[in-house]
C-alpha cells in the first residue's frame, strides 16, 4: 500500500489509486464565528470514511461545503479533478449530479408512490414530467428505478406512497434515489438519527455494502459510535473545527473515540 494511504486502508481485495478528494486548508466562519479551521484531509476511492464530532464540532458544515451549500471562507476543495471553489453556476450544477447525498430527513414527496420518488434521481441527467412520474418515464428509466429499489429491498414496495412506509424504508428510498443518480461520491449526513437502533444499522449496512459493490468513496457523518466502528474504513474527528484524530478504523480505539460523541460543556 502507497505510503498517502497510511490514515486511510481501502476494502480488502481493491485497487489503490489517487485521492478523488483533496481539502487542503480549509476555514469556514459565520461573521464571526469560526466553525472550521484549516482543515485538510483527502479521501480516496472506494473507502467509507466516517467524520466524528460532538455536536457543533462542524461536520454537517464541512459536507455543505464540500458541495458549496455553503462556501468556505477560505481553503480549498479538490473533488473528483475541479477545484469546487472555481466552478460557476452551470459547472456547479454539473459537479453536484455527480456526488449522492443522504440527508437525515428523506426529502421525499410524500404523496407520490416509491417509484417516482426514486425516478427523481434521474434529473441529474434528463429533466422534463417525464422525470417527474413512474407512469410517464421512458421504460428503461423505469427499469433502472425498479433496480435501484431492487438493490435496496423494496422492490415490492415500489407502488406504494412512501408517507405509507416506515421512516426505515423512507430512508431506503432515499437512498435508492441516490443511487438513481449514478454518483461517483456518495454524501451521507447522519443517515441513521432518526431512526430506530435497528433501522438505523440496517441503513447504515446497506450504505456500506452499496459503495463497496459500486467501488464508491463514502464519507458519513454517524451520531452512533457502534456504527462508525462497523462501516467505515478510516475515521477522521472534529473538535473545535479542527481534526484531531485521523486513524484507521481497524487501529480506533471505542474508548478514546467516545469523547468524540459526548457533547461539549457549554
Amino acid at each position: 500500500m502507497n505510503a498517502p494511504l497510511m490514515a486511510g486502508e481501502v476494502a480488502a481485495g481493491s485497487t489503490p489509486v489517487g485521492p478523488v478528494l483533496h481539502v487542503r486548508d480549509l476555514v469556514k466562519s459565520y461573521d464571526g464565528p469560526v466553525i472550521l479551521r484549516s482543515v485538510s484531509f483527502s479521501a480516496y476511492a472506494g473507502v467509507s470514511l466516517a467524520v466524528i464530532g460532538a455536536n457543533g464540532s462542524g461536520k454537517s458544515t464541512l459536507l455543505k461545503c464540500l458541495i458549496r451549500l455553503t462556501d468556505p471562507t477560505s481553503g480549498q476543495i479538490e473533488m473528483l479533478g475541479q477545484d469546487v471553489g472555481a466552478l460557476g453556476p452551470r459547472a456547479l450544477r454539473r459537479f453536484r449530479s455527480r456526488i449522492g447525498v443522504v440527508w437525515q430527513k428523506h426529502n421525499l414527496v410524500p404523496r407520490l408512490s416509491a417509484l417516482s420518488n426514486v425516478l427523481h434521481g434521474v434529473q441529474a441527467r434528463m429533466s422534463g414530467p417525464r422525470s417527474w412520474w413512474q407512469w410517464a418515464a421512458p421504460a428503461e428509466v423505469r427499469a433502472e428505478a425498479m433496480a435501484c429499489l431492487g438493490r435496496v429491498g423494496l422492490a415490492d414496495k415500489a407502488l406504494q406512497r412512501v408517507d405509507s412506509l416506515s421512516g426505515g424504508q423512507q430512508q431506503r428510498v432515499a437512498i435508492a434515489r441516490m443511487l438513481m443518480q449514478r454518483p461517483e461520491i456518495v454524501l451521507a449526513d447522519e443517515p441513521d438519527a432518526s431512526l430506530d437502533p435497528q433501522s438505523g444499522e440496517d441503513v447504515m449496512r446497506l450504505l456500506s455494502d452499496l459503495a463497496r459493490q459500486d467501488g464508491l468513496t463514502l464519507i458519513v457523518i454517524s451520531h452512533r459510535l457502534e456504527h462508525t466502528m462497523a462501516f467505515s474504513d478510516r475515521i477522521i474527528g472534529l473538535a473545535g473545527g479542527q481534526i484531531t484524530l485521523d486513524v484507521p478504523t481497524a487501529q480506533a480505539d471505542p474508548v478514546k473515540l467516545r469523547r468524540f460523541f459526548d457533547k461539549p460543556p457549554e
